[in-house]
C-alpha cells in the first residue's frame, strides 16, 4: 500500500518502509551533533511520533541512554499496514539495539492502571530506577479506572471563532469555525490533556522507589504568539496545557527529596500529527515555516529535541526558564521580526494564493513523511 489515504489533515494509512526512513533521517541528524552526557535510563510515554519520538532518538543516539518507549499504536494486520507510530517504535528499538544501545517498547494505553503497573514492575526488575520521565501523550480520549470516559475537544472558551483552515486531503483552504465549549467539555479536555495523569505517573513511580537521585521529568506544551491565543492558549486545549504547566510546579516540591525537578517545555509550532488537527494552526504554520526557513531559523521536532537535550538540559548552554519556571524553546518563533512577517502574510493569504505565500509544499511534505510517504524510494 504505497498511496497515502488522507482525510482532512489525517492520514488513514502509512508506508512502513518510509517510516523506517523517517526514523533513520532523525538518527542521522542526531549523529551529526556533538555527543552529550544523557541520563542512563529514560521512560518515554508517548514515544511513537512527534516530540516523544524525537526525544527518544536524541537521548538514545545522541547520549547513549537506555530507553523504554510506551505508545498506543495499531499493529499490522492482513488488511491494514498498522499505524506509522507502531512502525516508528519498532524501527527505533531495532536500530538502537543494533547500535549497542538498549531499547524496549511497549504498546498500550498509558492511562490504564494495569499497563502503568506493568511498566513500573518492569522498571523495578530491569533498571531499579529511572533518571528521566518524558511525558508526551497526545490523545483525544481517556478512560478512567472506573470506566468513565473523557473526550477532549478543540473549542473556544470565549466566543465562536472563524478563519481559514487547511484540508490536506483536498489540498485547499477551507473556512473553519471553532464553537464555544461547555463547562463539561472544558473539564473533559483538562482530564485528557492536562497534567493529572502526568502527576499520577510520577507519584506512582515515587512510591515504588523508582526515581533515581537527580530524577527529572518534562512534558511538552505550547504558548504561541498573540495572534494564536484566541484559538489556542485561551481555548480548551490551551486551558488543559496551562493545567499541565501548573502540575510541574506542584511536582517540584515532591521531587526535592530525590534532588529532582519537573518542568513544562514550551516548544515552537511544528508539523506533528496532533498539531495539524487543531483548527487554524496549519495555516499559521505554513506562513511561519515560510518566514523561518527564509531566515535560516526553521526547526523540526528532532532539531528542537536535540537543542533541548544536547545544548540545554544535559549540555553547557543552560536552559531558558521564564518567569513561570517553564523551559522555553520557542524564542525563535516569537522573534518580533518573524511575527511581523507572518502577520503580513496572513493578512493577504487567500484560497487562491496560499501555495505561493505560505510554505504549503513544505508542510505537505512534512505531513506525508510523518506517515512514511514522500521519501525518494516510495515514489510518492
Amino acid at each position: 500500500m504505497s498511496e497515502p489515504l488522507i482525510q482532512g489533515c489525517v492520514a488513514r494509512n502509512c508506508h512502513p518502509a518510509g517510516c523506517q526512513r523517517a526514523v533513520e533521517a532523525q538518527i542521522a541528524y542526531v549523529r551529526q551533533q556533538p555527543r552529550f552526557a544523557a541520563p542512563k535510563r529514560v521512560l518515554i510515554l508517548g514515544a511513537s511520533s512527534g516530540f516523544g519520538l524525537a526525544a527518544r532518538i536524541s537521548l538514545a543516539f545522541g547520549g547513549g541512554a537506555e530507553t523504554l518507549g510506551v505508545a498506543f499504536e495499531r499493529a499490522p494486520s492482513e488488511t491494514h499496514p498498522g499505524s506509522a507510530g507502531w512502525h516508528n517504535q519498532q524501527a527505533v528499538t531495532r536500530l538502537a539495539n543494533a547500535a549497542g544501545v538498549s531499547a524496549e517498547s511497549r504498546f498500550g494505553d498509558a492511562f490504564a492502571p494495569a499497563l502503568q503497573q506493568e511498566i513500573i514492575e518492569w522498571i523495578r526488575a530491569q533498571w531499579g530506577q529511572i533518571d528521566l520521565l518524558v511525558y508526551s501523550l497526545a490523545t483525544g480520549v481517556r478512560i478512567m479506572a472506573d470506566g468513565q470516559r473523557y473526550q477532549s475537544v478543540l473549542k473556544s472558551m470565549g466566543h465562536p471563532i472563524q478563519g481559514w483552515g487547511l484540508d490536506l486531503g483536498q489540498q485547499q483552504l477551507i473556512r473553519q469555525e471553532m464553537p464555544v465549549a461547555s463547562a463539561e467539555e472544558v473539564l473533559a479536555t483538562e482530564r485528557v490533556m492536562g497534567g493529572e495523569d502526568w502527576q499520577n505517573w510520577v507519584l506512582q513511580l515515587y512510591q515504588a522507589g523508582c526515581l533515581a537521585p537527580g530524577f527529572r521529568t518534562i512534558s511538552f506544551s505550547y504558548e504561541g504568539p498573540a495572534l494564536t491565543h484566541a484559538w489556542y492558549r485561551d481555548g480548551t486545549l490551551g486551558h488543559a496545557k496551562q493545567h499541565l504547566q501548573q502540575t510541574a510546579a506542584h511536582l517540584r516540591p515532591l521531587l526535592t527529596s530525590v534532588g529532582g525537578d519537573a518542568r513544562a517545555v514550551i516548544c515552537k509550532a511544528l508539523v506533528t500529527k496532533a498539531s495539524l488537527v487543531i483548527p487554524f494552526l496549519p495555516v499559521y504554520l505554513m506562513c511561519l515555516m515560510k518566514v523561518m526557513k527564509a531566515k535560516g531559523l526553521h526547526e523540526g521536532c528532532i532539531e528542537q529535541m536535540s537543542r533541548l537535550f544536547a545544548d540545554q538540559l544535559y549540555g553547557d548552554q543552560g536552559v531558558r526558564v521564564d518567569s513561570q519556571g517553564r523551559w522555553r524553546l520557542d524564542e525563535r518563533e516569537l522573534r518580533p521580526d518573524v511575527q511581523q512577517e507572518v502577520l503580513a502574510l496572513l493578512a493577504v493569504l487567500s484560497a487562491d494564493n496560499f501555495r505561493e505565500l505560505g510554505d504549503f509544499s513544505g508542510l505537505q511534505r512534512d505531513f506525508l513523511q510523518l506517515n512514511g510517504f514522500a521519501w525518494p524510494e516510495d515514489g510518492a
